[in-house]
């Protein structure tokens, strides 16, 4: 067995494809749109094939951001070095992005970075 996919919830459909495309080299399939129940998405697919679903609907409620919740806590992305994690890292700084937890090895032996997308969606950015 493997998983599919995974799918998230967000507000700006278009601001979430760029980014994944621009910093995770992801492709895109054509936007999927459901007028009657007001529904879009998109797949994005990694160079391995996993494929994330970004999904937005007028009627999804906004999330207390201020703790962790019950659920699914984060994506994790391999890009293959450590150097690549720094690198990756410094970009979305760069451009902006709240860096959550700097690159480091964590007690359990990964390296690895943690930034906050446009919505706050937690990615771990790891060898």
């Amino acid at each position: 067995m493997k998983i599919s996919h995974v799918a998230v919830w967000v507000k700006d459909l278009e601001n979430i494809k760029n980014f994944y495309i621009k910093y995770f080299n992801c492709k895109c399939n054509d936007k999927y749109v459901n007028e009657k129940k007001g529904f879009e998405s998109y797949f994005l697919t990694f160079e391995d094939n996993c494929r994330l679903e970004i999904m937005t609907r007028k009627d999804i409620k906004e999330r207390n951001t201020d703790n962790e919740i019950y659920g699914f806590a984060h994506i994790s992305i391999s890009v293959g070095s450590r150097e690549k994690v720094d690198s990756l890292t410094k970009e979305l700084e760069q451009d902006g992005f709240k860096i959550a937890s700097y690159p480091r090895t964590t007690g359990d032996g990964y390296y690895e970075s943690v930034v906050l997308d446009s919505e706050n969606n937690k990615i771990e950015i790891t060898i």
